[in-house]
């Protein structure tokens, strides 16, 4: 098997302008008139829901320091703040654009913004953090491509990517490489490593996941199967992929961290109203807003998040 390198890094880099196109969940959740806010079981923005979930796990008040790796326009950021003021906190991220987005975001607060790429920020750096967040961005980090190989392949690199195959799947008991055609979350799984290895106390993940299932009550509206194998999503400008979750909680779990795991469902309870059901029913929908529940419904499945926390649970 050959592996290509699917990288994002120049698109974020130099050719980011609009996050318009593109709708996280988190940003979804930011207008006050929202409809995905209108369907909730409790109204309020994404970083609100996240944080008082977070509580049920992370003791705050063990927390004094967050960086948040890749932080969008930085709205969850600021929820965090306006909830918790005394954090001390950091953006790191490899977009320009962005990182300046965040500044606007957040300049009410005394926030600290570094323009870098997370898998060449040393680990010193790192261990500072009390907490770090990477929310729906995970997908972004590099990603080694299967294809099939040709005797007049010459594959510059390969020796490397060997090396790194069987260095994470010894340590770590992984198959990487193992099933024919599968797509490897090579940067996600260094970045979990790299966090995990600065000792971090607390960290939280999400992104799209390729293992996500839905409750049997949703079944007969979301047509959600797992194929177990990270999935190319093209976007403009550039390609991410679907995580491996269970991958990157089998290092947590080695690295001795407690995981917590699940759908973005979890912190995002859904009102399953006549309305929601309507629209999810709807093979075309009517109107704008109907076609904004189906995404939205989709996505509180389709996202997985992945919270771990060192030492002894809580």
């Amino acid at each position: 098997m050959k592996y290509f390198i699917n990288s994002t890094a120049d698109y974020h880099q130099h050719d980011l302008t609009s996050l318009g196109w593109e709708l996280t969940v988190c940003n979804s959740l930011e207008p006050l008139n929202s409809p995905c806010r209108k369907i909730l079981s409790s109204p309020g923005s994404f970083g609100v829901h996240l944080y008082n979930f977070l509580k049920t796990i992370v003791p705050f008040n063990d927390v004094h320091s967050i960086l948040e790796i890749g932080g969008g326009m930085g709205y969850l950021m600021c929820d965090f703040l306006n909830l918790n003021p005394q954090l001390k906190s950091k953006m790191i991220d490899i977009s320009p654009y962005l990182l300046n987005k965040q500044k606007e975001t957040l300049q009410s607060f005394d926030v600290a913004f570094e323009l870098a790429d997370i898998l060449t920020v040393p680990l010193k750096s790192l261990a500072v953090f009390d907490l770090v967040i990477m929310n729906e961005n995970l997908g972004d980090l590099p990603t080694w491509v299967a294809g099939p190989e040709k005797e007049s392949d010459t594959a510059p690199g390969n020796e490397h990517m060997t090396g790194k195959l069987k260095y994470f799947n010894t340590k770590y008991n992984l198959p990487l490489g193992l099933s024919e055609n599968e797509h490897i979350n090579i940067g996600a799984i260094e970045t979990v490593e790299k966090l995990c290895l600065a000792g971090i106390k607390y960290i939280y993940l999400s992104e799209h996941s390729c293992e996500a299932v839905v409750p049997e009550y949703i079944k007969p509206f979301i047509s959600l199967v797992p194929s177990g194998s990270p999935e190319m999503i093209s976007l403009k400008g550039h390609k991410e992929f679907t995580v491996k979750f269970s991958y990157l909680q089998k290092i947590a779990k080695v690295l001795k961290y407690n995981t917590w795991r699940g759908p973005f469902a979890d912190f995002l309870p859904l009102n399953f109203s006549d309305k929601v059901k309507t629209a999810l029913r709807l093979k075309t929908p009517f109107t704008d807003e109907q076609e904004i529940i189906r995404q939205f419904v989709y996505d509180l499945f389709k996202y997985e998040y992945l919270v771990l926390t060192k030492g002894d649970k809580k």
